[in-house]
């Protein structure tokens, strides 16, 4: 029987403040001749801009005319029916915008992204992360059957996103992606909630052998380390458990 489970930069603002300075007429009975100062101009919408080059806010409707291409691996809806290829739906923005322009200069290794992602823009990138940011990933399930010490499989894995393994040196999951696994947008922390178990041990598996994403200060190395000391059963219960983890919350509004 399977069991599905219900587990539940800062921007800084900049206000300009203009001091108007009043004059003062040197003759009390002259009244200085006041001019208004003119109005200024509003302020263009500030780019983002990074290593990869500037762009907007994404445009989700400008991503979905966009996405047509990505469907055969990723699904119509973002939730791939190919185990080995990643859901997408419910991705926030940025992360999935940055992990594009990784594909694109090659500090993410994929010879197939790198072919679909060499002609996007920066722009491109960030309207198909909106657009996917729109949807919502469909529910795993996890795997429950029992062990020989009577706990489920998915159990071992659960205790590593809940609680970590401190003397192995291993973080809670929870601490980055979040209690049901919707990670962190403004941190850069991805949400995992429901992705295949199947690409979430690739990936796992990768981080072990040392590979990192991006470069210098920006290479993912936290990563590599967390998974540097897990066990191939870890890996596979740990992606088990994240592939069923969802808020009950979603569940009961389907």
């Amino acid at each position: 029987m399977k069991l599905r489970r219900y587990c539940g930069t800062a921007i800084a603002l900049s206000l300009g403040l203009g001091l108007a300075m009043a004059a003062v007429a040197q003759e009390p009975a002259v009244p200085a001749e006041v001019t208004a100062a003119p109005e200024a101009e509003p302020a263009p919408a500030e780019a983002l801009t990074d290593a990869h080059g500037p762009a907007q806010p994404g445009d989700a409707a400008a991503g979905e005319a966009k996405s047509a291409v990505c469907a055969a691996c990723h699904g119509m809806d973002g939730n791939s029916m190919v185990p080995m290829y990643p859901k997408l739906a419910g991705q926030h923005e940025a992360y999935a915008a940055r992990q594009l322009a990784m594909f694109k200069d090659g500090t993410r290794a994929d010879p197939v992204m790198l072919g679909m992602s060499a002609a996007l823009s920066p722009q491109d990138m960030r309207d198909l992360g909106a657009y996917y940011a729109t949807l919502k990933v469909t529910p795993g399930i996890a795997d429950d059957s029992k062990r020989e010490d009577g706990r489920s499989f998915y159990e071992i894995g659960q205790a590593l996103y809940r609680g970590g393994d401190t003397a192995r040196g291993i973080p809670a999951c929870l601490s980055c992606h979040g209690p049901t696994g919707r990670g962190n947008p403004l941190s850069g922390y991805p949400s995992l909630a429901g992705q295949h178990a199947t690409y979430t041990v690739k990936q796992l598996e990768s981080f072990r052998s040392g590979v990192a994403w991006g470069k210098d200060d920006n290479a993912n190395t936290v990563m590599v380390d967390v998974a540097r000391s897990l066990s191939d059963e870890e890996i596979q219960a740990l992606s088990s458990y994240i592939e069923g983890l969802h808020a009950a919350a979603e569940v009961a509004a389907q």
